[in-house]
């Protein structure tokens, strides 16, 4: 993990996460320069390098301020953007009644040197708005939490995600920012950037088991997918549920619902590493994606009592990992399927056995 590579300044975020392989690099950049966002750099060297030209970068014209050093080695990328935080009421006959969003892109950030762990792979971008006229961020802040694996696994807190090597975690953080109606929720805006012959689907996937992630039996993946060999690149993936506590429980439950991806037409707030790596092409020669991210309860009065949202997502490259029935779960259900059976056919047995002897008794009339 690198800290702004190449500028010693402070003033702005640039957190660089590589990981080698034996003839591969993967490439994560995340910033909060502009909307924030985390660039994906797929290489076929294992040697590999993120380059930036931090005048140009910080200019009003970035394209071209980031690349790859060899750039014939790369052989996919891509970016997701958090662009906006919606916040709306949930009323019955009104519908959902927005409030003026809150453009990321015009927050101003703390430095992410001061929470860097490199022990941990963890990573911190916390901001407030630059504009707060009705103090609502008076007290509280947006965040999002970074976290890169060295290796596969199960994370412990809730959702308890499924990861690889070769994906990361970015945790969304609303905490302390008081409401601006009675039964508030809130919606995040995520942006990707495709290339051109790469196509996004949402996807998913249901399953019985909710051993990890008690109630929550869906997990939605969105994922970018070559239209020539319909492979899988990239994947954004979460399950259905977010969390309104620092040390969640099943109770803390706030229900999430995703609201369509769609063509973006890039009114939206552009993060600047994006426009530095994919130049002025984004609208035309790449694509932009758009999905919206709910969070609120059926009254809305989840995160008014505790004022604090957790929502948690995977990162990565290739397909996005797929979660199995547990030992214990196919040990549940073998039982309980099994011992049906067994029953039915030792009881069969038995009645045969017992006709048998029966009829043994007696010699035939005739």
């Amino acid at each position: 993990m690198q800290y702004n590579p190449g500028w010693n300044n402070s003033s702005v975020n640039l957190l660089h996460v590589r990981a080698v392989g034996p003839a591969d690099t993967l490439h994560y950049v995340w910033s909060s320069i502009g909307a924030p966002a985390a660039l994906l750099v797929a290489t076929e060297s294992g040697s590999s390098v993120l380059r930036v030209n931090w005048s140009r970068l910080l200019s009003p014209a970035p394209a071209g301020a980031i690349w790859i050093d060899p750039p014939s080695s790369v052989v996919y990328s891509t970016a997701v953007v958090f662009t906006k935080l919606f916040e709306y009421g949930e009323a019955k006959t009104l519908g959902e009644l927005f409030s003026p969003p809150y453009d990321l892109s015009e927050f101003s950030w703390d430095s992410v040197n001061h929470t860097l762990n490199h022990t941990a792979l963890t990573a911190e971008f916390s901001g407030v708005p630059v504009a707060d006229p009705g103090g609502s961020f008076s007290n509280g802040s947006v965040a999002f939490r970074v976290t890169a694996y060295e290796a596969g696994g199960r994370d412990g807190p809730l959702p308890s995600l499924l990861h690889t090597a070769n994906s990361s975690k970015v945790e969304f953080v609303l905490a302390g920012v008081a409401p601006r109606g009675n039964s508030s929720g809130f919606m995040l805006e995520v942006a990707t950037v495709e290339e051109t012959g790469v196509a996004q689907r949402l996807r998913s996937e249901r399953s019985i088991d909710d051993e990890y992630t008690p109630t929550i039996f869906e997990m939605l993946s969105l994922v970018a997918e070559s239209r020539n060999d319909s492979s899988t690149l990239s994947f954004l993936q979460w399950k259905a549920t977010a969390y309104g506590s620092q040390t969640p429980r099943r109770e803390d439950n706030i229900q999430c619902r995703s609201h369509g991806l769609q063509a973006a037409n890039w009114t939206l707030p552009m993060s600047s590493i994006v426009r530095a790596y994919f130049g002025e092409g984004i609208g035309s020669t790449y694509t932009v994606s758009a999905i919206n991210i709910s969070f609120g309860g059926e009254d809305g009065k989840v995160y008014q009592e505790k004022r604090y949202l957790s929502w948690s997502a995977l990162l990565g490259f290739r397909q996005p990992p797929r979660d199995t029935f547990s030992p214990l779960v196919i040990s549940i259900m073998a039982v309980a399927l099994g011992t049906p059976m067994v029953m039915l056919l030792v009881g069969s047995c038995v009645v045969l056995f017992a006709r048998r002897k029966w009829y043994s008794e007696y010699e035939p009339i005739n």
